[in-house]
């Protein structure tokens, strides 16, 4: 487990160089006593585990930039081996943009995972309003009840080569255009020969699955079978899809490959722990996978702002995501939050 005294410690992703596993997480400091606050407060933090149960905390990696695009705060990302460096992906909101609602995707290159440069003051990707909700074709409103469910979502860049051939995919978590609020999520898609410069397509699924975002995707194969595993609130949920299949934190549905097709309105829920969320799929030493992420537990008061041990998992007869055969959590004990 991987808790920190003097902050809080949510959404990660894993990069392993083959000796270790290096979690990168968000975290802000607790001083700020409202979670709420934490996102325009959050940089990178970087840990590292031979066996993701013990952490060793190296401190804050990567933050924001002086002015541009990511001067504001840095949100979840991926990262990958890009020859003799590593590249990380990451999502960004600016003082001069609007606040949260401004999403932006940018690149940095490392040749040791924790000291990291920027490669370029613009964003490596950029929404495009053909096929995607942004501030221009859905403005966010400045106050009322449809603030939260307003914002231009272009996070959680998620980089990886094509296993058939040459170059690179990225998926991201976006909205489609034309569709009503919590039926919006959807899968961007981009493509590049040199992480450098990406084409943007089309979304690689249909919305109307009652999903209003699919957050921090992953897409695995494990064991020979591909699946799309995601994070969506609860109350970005239609109340079709709660009603249908519970309120549930994270969700997966098989494909044929890395790029699908999916059908999402077919996702089912990881049931063995309705509030992990934002969890990295990762296969350990000996071939088995596991996720390693953080109970979603601020709803309900509690304070979950930890990455928790390992869930081991696998994939069922018909290629979900479920827990290994003898898992059995024990139950978490939280502190609740303070009130504010």
């Amino acid at each position: 487990m991987l808790r920190l005294e003097d902050h809080w410690v949510w959404d990660s992703w894993i990069a392993d160089d083959g000796d270790l596993y290096h979690l990168f997480f968000l975290q802000a400091p607790r001083s700020l006593v409202d979670p709420a606050k934490r996102h325009t407060a959050a940089t990178v933090g970087h840990a590292t585990s031979r066996d993701l149960v013990s952490w060793d905390y190296l401190g804050e990696c990567f933050g924001p930039a002086d002015t541009g695009f990511d001067d504001l705060a840095i949100w979840t990302g991926s990262v990958v081996r890009d020859g003799d460096r590593w590249r990380m992906f990451y999502t960004a909101v600016s003082t001069a943009g609007h606040h949260v609602y401004d999403q932006r995707v940018g690149s940095a290159v490392s040749a040791d995972l924790h000291h990291w440069e920027r490669v370029s003051p613009e964003p490596a990707v950029r929404v495009d309003g053909r096929w995607y909700k942004n501030l221009a074709n859905t403005p966010a409103p400045t106050q009322g009840p449809d603030l939260e469910g307003s914002s231009e979502t272009w996070r959680d860049p998620l980089v990886f080569a094509d296993p058939d051939g040459e170059g690179w995919h990225l998926l991201l978590s976006a909205r489609a255009r034309d569709a009503a609020r919590n039926d919006d999520g959807v899968v961007a898609h981009a493509t590049s020969g040199d992480l450098e410069h990406w084409t943007l397509g089309a979304p690689l699924c249909e919305p109307g699955a009652g999903f209003g975002q699919l957050e921090v995707l992953q897409d695995k194969q494990v064991d020979g079978r591909w699946v799309l595993v995601f994070t969506c609130h609860p109350q970005e949920m239609t109340t079709d899809r709660r009603a249908r299949t519970g309120d549930y934190c994270t969700w997966s549905v098989p494909g044929p490959g890395p790029l699908g097709p999916w059908d999402i309105d077919a996702a089912r829920p990881f049931t063995a722990e309705p509030d992990l969320f934002a969890a990295p799929l990762v296969q350990r030493r000996d071939g088995s996978w596991a996720m390693v992420g953080f109970r979603n537990v601020e709803p309900q008061g509690f304070d979950g702002f930890e990455i928790i041990d390992p869930v081991p998992v696998t994939l069922d007869a018909e290629g979900y995501l479920v827990a290994a055969e003898g898992y059995d959590p024990a139950p978490p004990s939280y502190a609740r939050l303070a009130a504010t």
